[in-house]
């Protein structure tokens, strides 16, 4: 087997047991490894550290499999790995027939660049690293048998195939062709999911427990659902006794699927405003205009796909939190929500303070929100936290 071996000093987070060992500590490539081959990690010493897949061309050079010496990347590796992430969801009650949720979580889950979300009965992958695509056809004969479905949907049309080397890729993989639409329930609610053209597998099944607070803050309010996708946040206020809502959404596809899940929920269409456009520029209209609302969503696309982007997109959430600010009526409540994950916790929270301060707004942070926990974040690999969010109250 092909090996990689550490530069001196950088084997720090190795053995801490990261995952990922990027181009910049890699001394030197004994073998010749192809792109998603399993290689040994050696440190300075020459001593066996973990074993994992090879990219030639991304900065992430390895994604570690294991870092038992025992282990070995094959059939019965993804096999295991993936009948370890399902129980590991055991205790979540998802046993209905048009449940969703996610099975794996890639490197949380031991199984780095592998998403698996189950939408009812069809489950959709991305296959984001070089090693995932190598062992594919592995993977799918697992999830074959490890989660029975009636078809295997491919949506590994992320950006960060690119970075890999690898071109993107749709389609069916195994079983049969989803539906145009298929319909999972969320607690009180019934969604329509795109599973083939939605945004990331379909859904954001990461703010299924958010989404889930929203009807404590809803009752009689004016709510405001900004980047409202297929309307998830602005069914479950609708929910909760909001007196009016007004979804805002740069995609008319998304604003119409909105349309189809209220009417799914039998709730009268004349309940909600759907105003397809720019979020930034209709908030700028509302404030000059003096709308106000009991209760504002931010859930923004990620601003911040680098490093070197994350300056930009602290103006961005400032922006859109300012004009929040200036939206929220005495005592109203703000969900807002960052996926960058280059944007951390910390600074996010002060980013929208400071919009809270430029607006001229006295506000508490009532809640700390991040992913729902079908979405584990791996002790010794702390980028998995990605979502991050804060309810906010005014006073």
């Amino acid at each position: 087997m092909s090996s990689v071996i550490i530069k001196p000093n950088r084997d720090g987070s190795i053995r801490r047991r990261h995952p990922w060992i990027f181009s910049g500590a890699v001394k030197d490539v004994k073998g010749n490894p192809g792109s998603g081959e399993t290689v040994d990690v050696l440190g300075p010493d020459g001593k066996w550290l973990a074993s994992g897949a090879y990219s030639p061309v991304s900065q992430i050079r390895v994604r570690v499999w294991t870092f038992n010496k025992d282990e070995e990347a094959g059939p019965s590796f993804f096999s295991n790995r993936i009948e370890r992430s399902i129980k590991a969801r055991d205790y979540m009650d998802f046993k209905k027939p048009t449940a969703a949720l996610r099975l794996v979580n890639a490197e949380s889950d031991g199984l780095p660049g592998l998403i698996v979300d189950r939408y009812a009965d069809f489950l959709v992958c991305q296959f984001l690293s070089a090693g995932t695509e190598y062992w594919k056809k592995e993977i799918v004969k697992s999830l074959e048998g490890l989660a029975p479905s009636t078809g295997i949907y491919e949506r590994s049309d992320s950006s960060s195939r690119e970075k890999e080397g690898l071109a993107q890729a749709v389609g069916l993989i195994a079983g049969q062709e989803p539906p145009d639409l298929v319909e999972i329930n969320e607690g009180p609610i019934g969604l329509l999911v795109d599973v083939r053209r939605g945004h990331k597998t379909g859904f954001y099944l990461d703010q299924r427990e958010n989404r889930a607070m929203v009807p404590e803050f809803s009752e009689g309010a004016d709510v405001l659902n900004c980047f409202s996708y297929s309307g998830g946040f602005g069914l479950m206020a609708l929910k909760g006794g909001a007196g009016s809502l007004t979804n805002i959404d740069a995609s008319s596809e998304a604003l119409e699927l909105a349309l189809r899940n209220m009417e799914l929920n039998r709730m009268e269409p004349g309940m909600c405003e759907n105003l397809d456009g720019d979020a930034f520029n209709i908030l700028r209209k509302f404030r000059d205009s003096g709308r106000s609302f009991g209760l504002i969503i931010l859930d923004p696309p990620k601003f911040a796909e680098s490093g070197s982007q994350v300056d930009g997109a602290c103006r961005g959430y400032k922006d859109i939190n300012l004009l929040a600010f200036k939206l929220l009526k005495p005592g109203g409540v703000l969900f807002t929500f960052s996926c960058s994950g280059h944007v951390g916790p910390a600074l996010f929270q002060k980013v929208v303070a400071d919009a809270a301060l430029d607006a001229g707004r006295d506000a508490r942070i009532i809640r700390y929100l991040g992913q729902s926990a079908d979405h584990p974040i791996g002790l010794q690999f702390p980028e998995g936290q990605y979502l991050k969010g804060l309810i906010c109250k005014a006073l």
